[in-house]
């Protein structure tokens, strides 16, 4: 092969690649101005940018990069990476990530309406939430690629056992984790909810 064919073969297969990534970055901007259309705020109304915010129970919790549910973000991306696998495993692995963009960017979305908003505050223990920053949101959106960019690397046994590893480090950290969050937005349960509650 030519050094003009090696460089046809390189853009050509570049391209795509590039084009995957700028419809993501494309989707997550969209995301950030619909919700910005929603009236979230952008950052914290605390005015700061924090990197990491440690206890579920503040105003700052959801407001800034990332939380103890930024793990549950993480974990979507294994769940998608692995969902996509299965139903479009012939399609290339930026198409099955953009995917998985649109779905996070979706929930995103529907998780800071007031339907959401307010099943948490009546069927969660997140009594004051009152929705995300939009750099919350698109962190979590970012932490879900991150995750599906580490399930489409590692083995799945692997995989499996850093989201279950997630998901008791939540658990004894805030006693909430993705799971737990998902049983308690789609059917309360009383004793589940005193529980967390003791924290």
């Amino acid at each position: 092969m030519n050094p003009s064919s090696e460089t046809v073969a390189r853009s050509a297969t570049a391209t795509p690649a590039l084009r995957y990534w700028l419809a993501g970055a494309g989707l997550i901007v969209l995301a950030a101005l619909i919700l910005y259309a929603m009236g979230r705020n952008p950052i914290c109304t605390c005015g700061t940018v924090k990197l990491w915010v440690g206890d579920p129970n503040t105003a700052d919790n959801s407001q800034h990069i990332a939380d103890w549910y930024t793990l549950s973000h993480i974990i979507h991306g294994f769940l998608f990476c692995g969902l996509f696998w299965l139903v479009a495993r012939d399609r290339p692995l930026g198409f099955r990530a953009l995917l998985a963009l649109v779905v996070e960017a979706g929930w995103e979305i529907l998780e800071n309406s007031p339907l959401i908003i307010n099943r948490y505050r009546e069927g969660t223990i997140a009594l004051g939430y009152e929705g995300d920053s939009i750099l919350n949101s698109v962190s979590d959106i970012l932490f879900m690629l991150v995750g599906f960019l580490i399930a489409s690397r590692l083995p799945v046994w692997v995989t499996v056992a850093l989201a279950i590893f997630f998901e008791l480090l939540a658990l004894y950290a805030i006693r909430d984790n993705l799971t737990l969050n998902v049983i308690m937005l789609v059917y309360p349960v009383a004793g589940i909810k005193t529980w967390q509650s003791g924290l």
